[in-house]
């Protein structure tokens, strides 16, 4: 990976929080972008040249095109997380979350894989890129955080202890929702059905 000083530290005029944001609203424009194209066939400039930006902008911003990957994917999580913390504040009923959930975990798998496929593309990364580590540990531990919340929500609205630890959990979904993924990339139009079917199978676990 390359290294270099970061512009915040060269520069006394733009600030942290400046920084902070600029790097956030070029992430959020590139995101469709890195998502389209994975790990393996982009550089920043070729992000650069289908993107708004030049390639010396992304490169003030971003060490490099995994810098730019993980703060795209932070701030996709982020919004996922808030879509989940929505649906565990208004639901009444257990049986009301889980299908909240079900619909929300099913539609997005449609509707948003190839940024997913992002998220699994940069987490696979950390095996070759030590330094990607507490970057994407700390993007797990939010999507931990975010299906537990929703299991604990939903085992106290049924008046029940999770009989799952909440890593055995998230391990689970995450497993779910990996392989669901995988197949429906690969063509397979009956994944969504089968999706939903193991998501039965989890909550009826939990």
């Amino acid at each position: 990976m390359t290294t270099a000083t970061r512009p915040e530290a060269r520069s006394g005029v733009r600030g942290p929080d400046k920084f902070a944001a600029r790097r956030i609203e070029l992430a959020t424009a590139t995101l469709v972008t890195l998502a389209e194209l994975g790990y393996a066939r982009t550089s920043l400039r070729e992000i650069a040249q289908n993107s708004a930006f030049s390639h010396g902008v992304l490169h003030y911003y971003f060490r490099d095109k995994l810098d730019l990957m993980a703060e795209a994917v932070r701030i996709y999580e982020d919004t996922c997380v808030t879509r989940y913390d929505e649906a565990v504040a208004s639901a009444s009923t257990a049986e009301e979350l889980r299908a909240e959930f079900t619909t929300m975990f099913v539609g997005t798998l449609a509707a948003d894989s190839s940024l997913h496929r992002l998220w699994y593309d940069l987490r696979n990364q950390t095996r070759f890129e030590p330094s990607l580590r507490d970057e994407v540990g700390e993007i797990e531990s939010h999507r931990a955080d975010m299906i537990w919340n929703v299991v604990s929500r939903y085992c106290e609205l049924r008046g029940r202890r999770a009989r799952l630890s909440k890593h055995l959990t998230y391990n689970t979904f995450d497993g779910i929702f990996q392989h669901g993924l995988d197949n429906l990339l690969s063509g397979a139009d009956t994944e969504l059905t089968r999706a939903r079917e193991l998501l039965d199978e989890a909550f009826d676990a939990l």
